[in-house]
């Protein structure tokens, strides 16, 4: 694990080499940013708050990345696809929600 800044915030990153890829999973207060190695359907049936990218190899890209696809419990704090992982991280991490 290791901590990320972004604009002042805090966030915990987690990065596994799993096989041809790294599993990357980047947690905010109320829901997470993962690669396409944790399925959506899954994610969406526990009822995460959860956002994918894909294409990462590290943090870093995920930081970069924008948003691929999301939950429906995602879409209700306002998180959508094309959104950078910054401004979907932000909404993740509200507190007046």
């Amino acid at each position: 694990m290791e901590e990320v800044h972004c604009d002042g915030r805090k966030y915990i990153a987690v990065r596994q080499d799993l096989g041809n890829l790294p599993l990357i999973v980047v947690k905010a207060k109320k829901g997470y940013i993962a690669c396409s190695y944790i399925d959506k359907e899954t994610a969406e049936k526990v009822g995460d708050i959860a956002a994918f990218v894909s294409g990462v190899k590290n943090v870093d890209d995920v930081m970069k990345a924008k948003i691929r696809t999301v939950t429906s419990w995602a879409e209700d704090l306002g998180v959508r696809e094309g959104m950078s992982v910054k401004k979907a991280l932000e909404l993740m991490d509200a507190e007046n929600e």
